[in-house]
């Protein structure tokens, strides 16, 4: 059998993409996270790297790699640690199911997050955060309309920025989305957001397909239709720019926008197979995460509504 290391995780790549249909997002961060991995055998052990190089020691000294490696912030926090173990794991389980004879996924402890709370923003929050855009400029008013779109749908930042003009039906103000594992779901337009949007469209006297898409500093020659789509760190970048220019106590993200989303909703009374359908998670266990606000309702439903509460 094949014992090298690179081809196999080229392998395990392709599974990843061809029997798995896993998103061209998710293939690329996993190898990512192999590669790092791979890197750091090849400086272990020199040479060629081969998959009987995989014992415990080898995955504590990279363990130890992993945390003292640089992050964005100083050194890489512990959920993306996390992050490069669970690729490793699915790696190993993988060679596993392939009759390889390798070290048990189990014994890969994926790192403890040292910060479980839920970072969402409150309504005057969202309020602050969604009148920062500047609406008399053409990239103001894009942003606007990213803004309340992510609020409005719960959007991943992948799925927003993945759109095309096409996708979008403001009569109705819904459309179909395919997100994590090829799931298909239905997302919806609240009527201020479609506003913004369909302002922002008309504004546009470019033909690119995309949805939202860069508007370069220098007048530009007919550029490719791809090269024009917003990337997804530049939804990230300009989400965090209006953070802190709104001075919100949470440094908050796109994801933060889609559990805002989220929150709003439970707070005004969905129920959570509503939000799980809405969000597009498989397992209501990970919808479970907004306890916090079913948990608050629900005592108040108690408190009105329990004959032992009423005054006699």
């Amino acid at each position: 059998m094949d014992k090298d290391l690179s081809r196999l995780i080229r392998s395990f790549l392709e599974h990843l993409e061809v029997e798995k249909n896993c998103s061209k997002l998710t293939v690329r961060n996993y190898q990512h996270y192999l590669q790092t991995f791979l890197d750091f055998v090849g400086g272990e052990k020199g040479g060629q790297p081969i998959i009987d190089d995989l014992d415990l020691d080898l995955i504590r000294r990279y363990r130890l790699f992993l945390s003292r490696k640089k992050g964005v912030d100083g050194e890489m926090r512990s959920v993306t640690q996390g992050y490069h173990i669970i690729a490793l794991r699915s790696f190993l389980k993988w060679l596993s199911r392939n009759d390889y004879r390798v070290l048990s996924p189990e014994r890969l402890e994926v790192p403890k997050n040292r910060d479980h709370s839920l970072k969402f923003l409150d309504g005057e929050q969202v309020e602050r955060l969604l009148n920062q855009p500047i609406l008399s400029t053409k990239s103001g008013l894009r942003d606007k309309a990213i803004l309340e779109l992510l609020f409005s749908t719960g959007l991943r930042v992948s799925e927003l920025t993945a759109l095309n003009r096409d996708d979008v039906n403001l009569q109705t103000r819904e459309f179909g989305v395919v997100g994590k594992g090829g799931r298909s779901r239905v997302v919806f337009i609240s009527r201020r957001a479609a506003g913004y949007l369909e302002r922002y469209l008309r504004s546009r006297v470019d033909h690119y397909k995309p949805l939202f898409i860069n508007y370069p500093r220098k007048k530009a020659i007919e550029l490719d239709e791809e090269k024009t789509r917003l990337s997804v760190r530049s939804v990230q970048r300009l989400v965090g720019a209006y953070v802190r220019k709104a001075k919100l106590p949470v440094m908050a993200t796109p994801h933060t926008i889609r559990h805002s989303m989220a929150t709003d909703l439970l707070r005004s009374g969905a129920d959570l197979r509503s939000v799980q359908e809405i969000l597009g998670h498989k397992n209501i266990a990970t919808t479970q995460i907004y306890t916090h606000v079913t948990n608050a309702r629900l005592r108040d439903v108690h408190e009105r509504f329990h004959s032992g509460n009423k005054e006699k």
